[in-house]
């Protein structure tokens, strides 16, 4: 069974969503036999470059039409809810254009270390409150993950590197009605949308390998219908 889930690095729902799923995946009885792919989406493909910074509550405050003061309230209730999943998160972060980190996320799913990466960056971005746009930080973080930091850097230093496959993601995305993330598909059949309790996540993970592995129903009919087992059969007529 394949589970892709589209995130963004600087979504907080993502970071949340994601430990809410590993802890429905941890409890899956066929937890070993489900392959989970996760997949670029942007939500602000124009947010700030490497040369440009704004926090994160300002951010928030200028997208919503709320004051600093409000969004500062709405940062620390998000806190609040990772704090419930034990995760850190620093409210005290810095927006910026995620391209980047999505690109060398490529990289290293050819490597076999991109949940690793993903993890590195979630927690450089939320817990660290290192910029997105920081390269030394996209870089460290990317090494922590076990990635080679020459071809890190390589692949910073060329923006064409991993770029189709970060928006061939967000094509998919797109084409499957996402329109928000978290986004998680199961066997390209269930769409589960947003940080759900684990609960939910449990149940469509249930749900799709039931419909993928069904069990199967047989009609005993007349118990006395003839039959032939592994060392005989039954003969119509025959005397014991």
């Amino acid at each position: 069974m394949r589970v892709e889930i589209w995130s963004d690095i600087v979504c907080p729902w993502c970071y949340i969503g994601k430990a809410r799923f590993e802890k429905a995946l941890a409890a899956f009885p066929q937890r070993d036999q489900v392959e989970v792919v996760h997949r670029s989406f942007e939500l602000d493909t124009t947010a700030a470059t490497s040369d440009e910074s704004v926090s994160v509550t300002e951010m928030l405050a200028g997208k919503y039409g709320m004051s600093v003061a409000q969004a500062k309230n709405a940062e620390q209730s998000v806190a609040d809810a990772a704090a419930g999943e034990g995760l850190r998160y620093s409210t005290d972060r810095v927006n910026g254009n995620t391209f980047d980190q999505h690109r060398i996320l490529h990289l290293a799913k050819g490597k076999g270390r991109q949940l690793e990466a993903l993890d590195a960056f979630y927690r450089a971005n939320f817990a660290d409150a290192v910029p997105v746009n920081d390269v030394e930080g996209t870089v460290a973080a990317a090494v922590s993950a076990g990635l080679d930091e020459a071809e890190v850097r390589a692949t910073l230093a060329d923006p064409t590197a991993f770029a189709d496959d970060v928006r061939d993601d967000e094509r998919e995305a797109a084409a499957l009605g996402a329109t928000g993330v978290p986004f998680f598909v199961i066997d390209r059949k269930y769409g589960v949308s947003g940080a759900q309790p684990p609960e939910t996540f449990a149940q469509a993970l249930s749900t799709a390998w039931s419909d993928s592995h069904p069990t199967l129903v047989t009609f005993e009919g007349d118990p006395s219908a003839p039959e032939c087992t592994d060392d005989s059969c039954v003969v119509p007529g025959a005397k014991d």
